[in-house]
């Protein structure tokens, strides 16, 4: 049964990794305020995907920065400034329905996104992230996360309490690209590229982050529950535990991992107990074709299916059936820092009893003006028997994205 199901995207795949392996073995404008250095020193291609020395920045709490004035000491640890950039998307989006769906007629969106951004390193040891939706959002506190972390013996461990409206569990402490957590993805159609985002696990989450990580490999062990700022106070009683390789290989940087979500927790808005049942694994390889960047993500997840008349759902997918799904996305960079090429394809199944088949491939491109500036298009094509009629939603959905960061 998962074998036939994963056959096309085992097929993909292996083409992809033997391109790979044939071959010759560059931002949040806040983090580039607080170090000094320009934004490709973290991200691979572009802003979001980290590479190596990125995930080290991220791994120990954002902490770095380059000397600046200010009260810096045994007793206190105070910069000058307070670093800040502010992240925004504008989009239009075109899809092919006829319901009342706002994109089947076209549909500018200004903005999608208007997010503040600030970061600060508290001391050598502890830094914070901040992020307020200044797009009429509620919560205004987007996210929050405050990082402890020490270095014993060459390994950076510590715990990271946090809290985030829509970005997961994983948003505690999340090294890859894979889409693993929602806003850490290559292309904007993040149900379309990445497995873990189409099952459902980008959910409200609170609660604290016991991690563990160096260059080889990163792990997280977080109890937490699906609230965010704002929420009634809860136990923490949700389980998240993510364990990842990430080796490099020649000029490659790899990485491989697996989630794991299980347990359960109270649901805020119905005040309802609600377990939180998935898992899934992924893989990313980064490098060079020739002269050109390319990076290949490989995504698998489930999340469990909510039997009928069960007193207690599962809070990533309310239908019957496991909803799952395995995503195959690739990136070319044909002009180096300027210019990529994107491809993917998702074979998926979304939980109903029936038409459940859910399947869509995606194609676009990325152009970077400046490092902390692009614009970027998708076009996605759906198919399988959930579109079987004429879907309200249409079968296809262009994306054009204009994104920058200040």
């Amino acid at each position: 049964m998962i074998m036939n199901f994963l056959r096309p995207f085992v097929a993909l795949t292996i083409l992809l990794l033997s391109v790979t392996a044939s071959m010759q073995a560059g931002a949040v404008t806040t983090y580039a305020r607080q170090t000094g250095m320009p934004c490709a020193a973290c991200h691979f291609q572009n802003y979001p995907a980290l590479n190596q020395f990125g995930r080290s920045f991220k791994a120990n709490g954002y902490a770095f920065s380059v000397a600046a004035r200010g009260s810096e000491g045994p007793v206190l640890s105070l910069k000058d400034s307070l670093n800040a950039g502010i992240i925004t998307k504008i989009r239009y989006q075109q899809s092919n329905g006829a319901g009342p769906q706002k994109t089947n007629d076209g549909e500018f969106q200004f903005p999608d996104e208007l997010l503040l951004n600030i970061g600060a390193r508290i001391s050598n040891n502890i830094g914070a992230v901040v992020e307020l939706d200044l797009n009429n959002a509620d919560p205004l506190v987007s996210g929050l996360k405050l990082p402890f972390i020490y270095n014993l013996g060459g390994v950076a461990v510590g715990g990271i309490p946090f809290s985030t409206s829509s970005q997961g569990v994983a948003y505690g402490f999340e090294l890859l690209n894979t889409g693993a957590v929602r806003f850490a993805r290559v292309a904007e159609d993040r149900s379309a590229v990445s497995a873990q985002q189409y099952v459902g696990t980008s959910t409200k989450a609170k609660g604290i982050a016991a991690v563990a990580s160096n260059a080889q490999y990163f792990a997280n062990f977080s109890k937490w529950s699906p609230r965010t700022l704002g929420d009634d106070s809860d136990s923490s009683s949700a389980n998240y535990l993510r364990l990842a390789a990430t080796p490099q290989i020649g000029s490659w940087d790899f990485g491989l991992g697996v989630q794991s979500w299980s347990g359960s927790a109270t649901e805020p808005a119905l005040m309802q107990r609600v377990d939180t049942d998935a898992w899934a694994v992924d893989a990313q390889a980064q490098g060079a074709y020739g002269e050109m960047p390319l990076g290949v993500y490989v995504t698998y997840a489930e999340s469990a299916g909510t039997p009928a008349g069960s007193v207690t759902r599962n809070l990533f997918n309310a239908n019957p059936q496991d909803r799952k799904a395995a995503a195959v996305l690739g990136q070319l960079g044909i002009v180096p820092g300027k210019i990529t090429l994107l491809a993917s394809y998702r074979r998926g199944e979304n939980g109903r009893a029936v038409n459940n088949r859910d399947n869509a491939w995606m194609i676009g491109g990325t152009y970077s003006l400046m490092q902390n500036v692009q614009l970027q298009i998708n076009h996605t094509e759906y198919s399988g028997s959930a579109y079987r009629g004429s879907p309200a939603n249409g079968t296809r959905m262009t994306t054009l994205m204009f994104y920058s960061a200040f």
